[in-house]
């Protein structure tokens, strides 16, 4: 397969919404994890699964290691397996992202990947269960356990499409779509070009303030989009 542009989707508040039940299933696997109720959860918006699941530890006097998070991990996938059609039926897929999916893969040389906070078991689970995952090429993309920092997550991006293209994918190959600062800023630390859309928590002059050189309301107006992914600044 020949490519002119990778695009990284991010996965929560960028092409879905699950309406709270991303909160509930972590809140089963975390008491499956540690025995504990999750009482609060930390921050999530834009940060990956382990650093929540570690950050969550510490607010009920925790202490975790790499074994805890993969055992939470394991209840995770689990948990979204079991419950995919409370999500369908609670969740929904954002306006226009389907159709923009869609129409990117009728373009030639766009290849479509996913990165983002969550495990890859949960990242697959999402996007099958809304009918997102048709044109998305697993095996290059990067997840919540590969790192626990969103730069990193786009640099294992970078080294996968290279390993699979059998080419070098410079930053300039790649354009990153997602919802919050912490996308933003990902994506500048890499030299990777950036589209922001302010369907999260994060409005538009949050996103700018972040770094975002284009930042869209919504995905609802598809040949602007993809105006803008093709048409990205390469360095």
């Amino acid at each position: 397969m020949l490519f002119e542009r990778i695009v990284l989707w991010d996965i929560d508040h960028t092409l879905m919404d699950t309406r709270g039940v991303g909160r509930e299933l972590s809140a089963q696997a975390f008491r499956r994890a540690t025995g504990l109720e999750m009482r609060e959860q930390a921050k999530i918006d834009g940060i990956t699964e382990p650093v929540i699941f570690r950050e969550t530890a510490k607010l009920h006097g925790l202490v975790t290691d790499r074994s805890d998070f993969e055992r939470f991990a394991e209840a995770l996938a689990d948990a979204h397996i079991a419950h995919a059609a409370e999500l369908r039926a609670r969740g929904h897929a954002l306006a226009g992202a389907a159709t923009l999916l869609d129409r990117l893969a009728d373009v030639p040389g766009v290849v479509q990947t996913v990165v983002s906070g969550n495990i890859r078991p949960v990242s697959e689970v999402k996007l099958v269960t809304f009918g997102l995952d048709q044109h998305i090429v697993w095996e290059i993309g990067a997840y919540g356990e590969d790192a626990d920092e969103r730069p990193d997550l786009v640099r294992i991006a970078m080294r996968r499409a290279t390993e699979h293209f059998g080419r070098t994918v410079s930053p300039a190959d790649i354009v990153l779509l997602g919802d919050t600062p912490a996308d933003v800023q990902a994506a500048l630390a890499v030299n990777v070009p950036v589209i922001a859309v302010a369907t999260g928590r994060s409005t538009e002059q949050d996103l700018r303030n972040a770094g975002a050189p284009r930042v869209l309301p919504d995905l609802t107006d598809t040949e602007k989009t993809v105006e803008w992914i093709t048409s990205a600044p390469r360095a």
